[in-house]
């Protein structure tokens, strides 16, 4: 099965770490060498994504409109699906980037007997795709305290609305029970619906399972094996991190070299996944560009200069012979023939 590879490469990635943090001197490497160079990847291989996108031509006006575009003053015109200003644009972008608009207006086909085909309203899929991506967020802006001493007031605000149900001690973080669920969701759509299974790959599964395990190994260090770790030395080795001067504690446990060496993978492995349409949302002809072909002439850059734009009347004059002997209606009539002498 598809996802078997997945599982696989995670339960591998699982043993690497777990096993070759017990050798000793090894620590520097999980702990510091991999994590410098998957931020190196990370970074790097996003620039290069980005500006490998930046550099495409788009010798074309092509968003995607569903709405009435632009015409005349008493049709309404719909500004979000059909923009023809920036600003249009910027409040078309915004929507969906923050909240999925486009996702949120996914319909659902099916074939009934007779045969009959219906389109229903699905609204699953953005629920819990916005839940995911917001409560990976919260999760990630939370694990800066890490990074920065003293903890500033917003953060910790952010860490006290995410455990205000102060379940269990230590207290129960809502984004973690969230993020599980997402990838519950998301992973058993890809297994359950038919259409969707038949085109997912091995990459649609091992990024759902890698994020799955990082979660999971996580809630093990916060509830379960909170004796194996000294969070003042992992604080301490992020510190370092963050100011290039990383010191290895002693008290660091296996479970903490696991998690890192995941996340660490996810990092080095974003930029050449499908994850980049995270920056590539921004980068998107589709989404940020103005439906104004009608009101302003976009010209194809890689058209050759010597070559004349060619009307139909042009072409039309040029083929009529053809196109009478081939029965296609004509605007203008062949000259009738003149009479021999």
């Amino acid at each position: 099965m598809k996802y078997a590879f997945s599982f696989l490469a995670v339960i591998a990635l699982i043993l690497i770490a777990g096993l070759g943090s017990q050798i000793p001197g090894m620590q520097y490497l999980f702990g510091v060498a991999i994590p410098y160079l998957a931020i190196m990847l990370f970074v790097g291989g996003f620039v290069y994504r980005i500006i490998q996108w930046a550099k495409s031509p788009v010798p074309f006006s092509i968003p995607t409109t569903c709405g009435q575009g632009a015409s005349l003053d008493f049709i309404k015109q719909d500004k979000l699906d059909c923009p023809t200003k920036i600003s249009e644009v910027v409040g078309r972008m915004f929507l969906e980037i923050f909240l999925f608009r486009t996702l949120f207006r996914n319909t659902k086909s099916e074939i009934h007997n007779g045969p009959k085909v219906t389109h229903e309203s699905s609204k699953w899929l953005w629920l819990f795709g916005l839940l995911f991506h917001y409560s990976f967020l919260v999760i990630i802006i939370r694990h800066m305290r890490l990074f920065v001493d003293p903890i500033p007031f917003w953060l910790s605000a952010i860490e006290g609305v995410d455990s205000m149900l102060q379940i269990g001690a230590p207290t129960l973080y809502l984004s973690s029970v969230v993020l599980l669920l997402g990838i519950l969701f998301l992973f058993g759509r890809r297994l359950i619906n038919v259409q969707v299974r038949y085109i997912s790959l091995n990459n649609d599964y091992f990024p759902l399972v890698l994020i799955f395990a990082i979660a999971v190994t996580g809630i093990l260090m916060r509830y379960f094996l909170r004796t194996d770790i000294d969070i003042v030395t992992i604080k301490s080795l992020a510190l370092g991190l963050v100011t290039f001067s990383p010191v290895i504690g002693a008290q660091i446990g296996t479970i903490f070299y696991i998690h890192l060496f995941l996340v660490c993978t996810l990092l080095a492995y974003f930029p050449f996944s499908k994850l980049m349409h995270m920056g590539g949302v921004f980068m998107s002809p589709t989404r940020n560009m103005a439906n104004d072909s009608r009101a302003k002439r976009h010209i194809n850059p890689w058209n050759d200069p010597t070559i004349k734009p060619h009307s139909y009347a042009g072409y039309e004059d040029e083929f009529r012979e053809f196109m009478v002997d081939a029965g296609i209606p004509v605007d203008k009539e062949l000259p009738a023939a003149k009479d021999e002498a």
